[in-house]
């Protein structure tokens, strides 16, 4: 049965089954899933059920709510998928459905002459991620080092000259 698994810090890991009935979502004592927290709204939103998805209706709730950091627009109905991130103010609640999540099969992308798959990348020598040559960067700290050693040469000629014979 689909849950929600609260996440935020202070919740006692929490979590709720959610029924394929509406269940309302608030701050108050009489939500189906009460959220104790000043961010929650009385009545923040209303969800169920569907199948391994969850539906969520914002009940234009002061805070928003929010999938994955999108807020959704009030009175509209968003679906919430396995995995996910659904946020009432400041409280976090991750959906988990219970079952043993499969691993996807994995594709395999043609970059250039180097095959990609998975998570493991192949970067070339013209990519933004590769190494960048250092001869930049010693030119300027060369620059930049003799730029300070000219100031400080010329900031012990010019308090010499001022502390010299004939000053008090």
């Amino acid at each position: 049965m689909p849950k929600l698994v609260v996440i935020t810090v202070g919740f006692n890991d929490a979590s709720y089954e959610v029924k394929p009935e509406k269940s309302s979502v608030g701050r108050l004592p009489d939500n189906q899933i009460p959220l104790p927290e000043p961010s929650v709204s009385s009545r923040h939103c209303e969800l169920y059920a569907k199948g391994d998805e969850i539906v969520v209706k914002d009940l234009q709730s002061t805070n928003g709510t929010f999938i994955n950091e999108k807020q959704l627009e009030a009175g509209k109905e968003v679906v919430l998928r396995p995995g996910q991130v659904l946020r009432l103010g400041q409280v976090e609640l991750r959906y988990e459905t219970g079952k043993k999540q499969t691993e996807q099969p994995r594709t395999t992308i043609k970059l250039g002459d180097a095959a990609v798959s998975g998570p493991t990348m192949v970067i070339s020598k013209n990519s933004a991620f590769a190494k960048k040559d250092n001869k930049i960067a010693k030119i300027s700290i060369g620059v930049g080092g003799a730029l300070v050693l000219a100031i400080v040469i010329f900031l012990y000629i010019a308090f010499s000259q001022a502390s010299g014979p004939g000053t008090p």
